[in-house]
């Protein structure tokens, strides 16, 4: 049996009307929430700038967003597993048919979550070696600029120039930024990297100063940002952030930790007053030293003086040993001199043998026997030399008179080449001289201009083209009649007359053929 449906008065809607009345409703209901969740399915912030995720306990879900204006000004940016507090306002997804949160504020639930958050960030950066103690560098003695990043109207920066200036004057460069809220950690890690960069007025010390406050106050000096830049800096750093008992992950990563901005202040410089009273009193020290000094000095010389003999007798003795050296250097010279007379007796003994007389005389014998042996070979060479030239002259003569005997057999055969030349150079002339007649008289008989000298006439049209029969000087009309002595224009019978053009042939120009 068909079920039937009640008959109703309600009014169609569309989807999005039903959608749009549920939006309403669900926002006029609750309006600014504040959902206490742990984040889950976090994702962002994406290319937009927004960040989604959810926040869930132990028996539902809640979808939430955060748009990208709203994720800049977050105190604390969402983390995965992290239990937070979210205030927005409730809405209505319709392409979803889903509700959710639109994140206008988040902040940790509790204490204990950004403890967690603390530790966790803590043994992560610990593992990387950010807080290692073989790191950290040694504060300078005497710093000559101190670099502070702190807040510039704050009552720390009075107290630690304050300080400074009690304890030993030295110059400060404050480097301003905010300690607390937004933007915190990025303007300390900036001014931290920033004083690190310069290059004049680099300061050889750097204080990270804040007073005290909450965790929640403090977080900004937690930051992953600021916790680097500390590492990372090569000049020393002192962190002074809160009282005493306030810890901060920048205390970890500095090189030294002050419980307070003032105790910075005393950890970085020295007391002025107790440096002048230690450098007098090592002055002090240092004269009464050099007078101590001074009065052994003068007793060891008096006590040297005193064991020394009297200036007389070691005048006296100095004398005598002068006497002595005197009658030393006597002895010696009158051994050298003997000495030097026997060298030069034997010096005149050889030189005697070396004698230049006796040399030259020498030297003439032996120069009077090269000269007899040289005239000796002279005259053998000269002999010689006759004898060679005589035997030339003979092999020269017979070669002289051979060669008159072939150059007049020579001159005879010349002479009859000669005369056979001639005559035939005599018959080849004649020989020339007939054909070149014989030629002549052909050129003669065959030339035109002998056939015109004979009473014969060239017809030659307009442009002195030779005209080869009646028919063609009728249909020139107008010719030339070339004759022996002379052109002569003429007119065909039956054609209308032309003007007579005379042609003048040029140097050059081919003679008309009458073959």
């Amino acid at each position: 049996m068909a079920q039937t449906v009640p008959a109703t008065n309600a009014t169609e809607i569309s989807v999005s009307e039903l959608s749009s009345a549920l939006k309403r409703t669900l926002e006029d209901r609750f309006g600014w929430v504040r959902v206490r969740g742990e984040i889950s399915g976090y994702r962002g912030p994406h290319s937009s700038g927004h960040a989604y995720f959810s926040l869930k306990d132990e028996g539902a879900r809640l979808d939430a967003v955060v748009w990208r204006g709203a994720f800049a000004k977050l105190k604390f940016k969402p983390q995965e597993g992290l239990e937070v507090v979210a205030t927005g306002k409730i809405t209505t997804f319709a392409g979803k048919s889903a509700y959710q949160i639109v994140v206008e504020q988040l902040e940790p639930a509790g204490v204990g979550a950004l403890m967690a958050l603390l530790e966790a960030r803590r043994v992560k950066l610990a593992a990387e070696g950010l807080f290692d103690s073989a790191r950290k560098k040694p504060l300078p003695f005497l710093p000559r600029i101190i670099g502070i990043v702190t807040s510039p109207t704050g009552a720390v920066i009075r107290d630690i120039l304050h300080r400074l200036a009690d304890r030993f004057p030295t110059r400060v460069i404050l480097w301003p930024a905010r300690v607390q809220g937004e933007g915190a950690a990025e303007e300390i890690a900036a001014g931290i990297a920033g004083l690190n960069a310069l290059a004049e007025d680099r300061p050889d010390l750097i204080i990270v100063a804040r007073g005290g406050g909450s965790l929640e106050d403090l977080w900004c000096f937690n930051e992953e940002i600021v916790v680097r830049a500390a590492a990372a800096s090569l000049v020393p750093l002192i962190s002074a952030v809160g009282h005493e008992t306030d810890w901060t992950l920048l205390d970890h990563a500095a090189d030294l930790r002050a419980p307070t901005p003032t105790a910075a202040a005393e950890l970085g410089v020295p007391v002025r007053a107790e440096l002048v009273a230690r450098v007098a009193q090592a002055g002090g020290r240092g004269l009464a030293a050099l007078v101590r000094l001074a009065r052994e000095r003068r007793a060891q010389f008096r006590a040297a003086a005193r064991a020394l003999p009297p200036p007389k007798a070691f005048v006296a003795q100095v004398g005598q040993r002068v006497d002595t050296l005197g009658d030393r250097m006597r002895a010696a010279r009158a051994a050298q001199l003997a000495a030097g007379r026997l060298a030069l007796a034997k010096l005149g003994v050889r030189l005697e043998r070396q004698s230049p007389s006796l040399r030259v005389a020498r030297l003439g014998e032996r120069a009077r026997a090269a000269a007899g042996r040289l005239e000796a070979a002279r005259a053998a060479a000269k002999a010689r030399r006759a004898d060679g030239f005589a035997a030339l002259a003979r092999r020269w003569s017979l070669r002289l008179a051979e060669a008159q005997g072939v150059s007049a057999r020579r001159a005879q055969e010349v002479g009859r080449a000669a005369a056979r030349l001639g005559a035939a150079a005599r018959r080849g002339v004649q020989a020339r001289r007939v054909a070149a007649t014989a030629a002549a008289q052909v050129f003669a008989a065959v030339n035109y201009r002998g056939v015109l000298a004979r009473g014969y006439a060239l017809a030659l049209d307009a442009d002195g083209g030779l005209l080869g029969g009646a028919g063609a000087a009728r249909a020139a009309g107008a010719f030339t009649l070339r004759f022996g002595d002379g052109d002569m224009g003429v007119t065909a019978q039956g054609a209308a007359p032309k003007p007579a053009r005379k042609t003048r042939r040029r140097e050059g120009d081919a003679e008309p053929s009458l073959f």
